[in-house]
């Protein structure tokens, strides 16, 4: 028995607000992601200012989300039969050395596309490595009786870093061109200081003897019809919110919205996802996971049909929230079936797994309705998402075992 389980079989559990070694880990995890999003947002302003080329812009993002792919599935495997507290105090100090190599290379003048670039390569890689540590260190520091409010609470770290990083980059950008890379590189110092400082059992169960190789997660994934149906359905939903999010960027763009109104709109997204997470609870204790898994990718689809009927900012921001509502339930279901049905000698490879998939949803998504926008309008590709996920939901919809099943013991 772990220390943590121990601790559920005294009288009481002491608040998850008073557990300083949960707070200490979800506080560095939400400077370093503060700091990636600070990144996304000043990295493309900082190359479109060196080389005037909109696609060295992208390159950052592009280059970072490739490496994280193809660094996730072996850093599954390397979850499941290493300390997985030693490997995130290396993930969490090589994107810090890496990002503070930025600003002193602008002090000094010497920072080029090739230096951003391997930068890129690193800070992809140590998040891929990082990830499905830093959600199974959750389970080494909180009991079993407050995994989904520690998992909800960790769900405002995403949301609320991606309300408040890009205009937060945008205003430091605008100061001082170091000033959001200088930002970047503390947040990484402090992931790393609590990665140090939290102190866990980081050894899987099987330590070195984890059965099956890198792609054993997936093969996992694909043999449970509860967690394929999860994680299929949410990649849909990942597509879709990702094709909508550029389908309004065109939409606002071609009424002539300006760019802090585009930019408050489209922060709906955040503004959803951080709201959704006070329905966790109670979203879990009304329904089984199939019944959650349904609603909540159908929820995608009125608001979807509601966008074609007006171009205003402040309809897209509401419509975006509305979208967004049920993700944060979705999200820690996800995570609740995995510690729930998952052995823990799997958990490093099948959270990789999932990570990768959800990951590849988004470029699939952008490149998806970018394609379609160049020869559809951003209201018709709204008809086409609403009528394509409805179509593929009903079969979803219809399956009466999925409906109906309950959560795992």
């Amino acid at each position: 028995m772990t220390p943590v389980e121990a601790d559920e079989t005294a009288a009481g559990i002491r608040p998850l607000r008073r557990n300083w070694q949960f707070q200490m880990l979800w506080g560095g995890s939400a400077a370093s992601l503060l700091g990636s999003r600070m990144s996304s947002t000043a990295y493309p302003l900082l190359l479109l200012a060196m080389t005037g080329s909109t696609f060295a812009a992208g390159a950052f993002s592009g280059v970072q989300l490739l490496t994280q792919v193809l660094f996730g599935i072996h850093a599954g495997t390397v979850a499941d039969r290493y300390n997985r507290r030693v490997i995130l105090i290396v993930a969490d100090g090589l994107r810090f050395l890496a990002s503070l190599t930025v600003p002193l290379a602008l002090a000094m003048d010497r920072l080029t596309l090739t230096h951003i670039l391997l930068v890129a390569v690193v800070v992809g890689a140590t998040m891929a490595y990082a990830f499905p540590v830093r959600t199974l260190a959750i389970r080494s520091v909180v009991p079993k009786a407050q995994l989904r409010q520690a998992l909800a609470q960790d769900g405002l770290r995403t949301n609320g870093t991606g309300l408040l990083g890009p205009p937060l980059a945008g205003f430091l950008f605008g100061l001082d061109r170091p000033a959001p890379f200088i930002g970047a590189t503390i947040g990484s110092l402090l992931s790393f200081g609590a990665a140090c400082a939290v102190r866990f059992d980081g050894r899987p169960e099987a330590s070195g003897k984890a059965r099956g190789g890198a792609l054993e997660g997936m093969r996992f994934l694909a043999r449970s019809p509860l967690l394929r149906a999860t994680v299929g359905i949410t990649f849909a939903l990942y597509l879709v919110c990702s094709a909508t999010v550029l389908s309004c960027l065109v939409l606002l763009q071609r009424e002539g919205v300006g760019g802090a109104g585009t930019g408050l709109a489209l922060s709906g997204e955040a503004v959803g996802g951080i709201v959704g997470v006070l329905f966790v609870s109670r979203l879990h204790r009304l329904m089984g996971p199939g019944k959650l898994l349904i609603a909540a990718s159908w929820l995608y689809v009125p608001p979807l049909l509601v966008l074609p009927l007006s171009s205003s900012p402040v309809l897209v921001f509401f419509v975006l929230a509305v979208m967004l509502l049920s993700d944060p339930a979705l999200d820690v279901m996800t995570d609740v079936l995995i510690f729930q049905q998952v052995p823990d000698e799997l958990r490093g490879r099948v959270m990789a797994a999932t990570f990768m998939l959800f990951t590849l949803g988004m470029p699939a998504g952008t490149l998806g309705s970018g394609l379609l926008l160049d020869f559809l309008s951003p209201d018709a590709v709204f008809t086409v998402l609403a009528v394509a996920l409805a179509v593929a939901l009903i079969p979803v919809t219809l399956n009466r075992t999925l409906r109906e099943s309950g959560w795992p013991a």
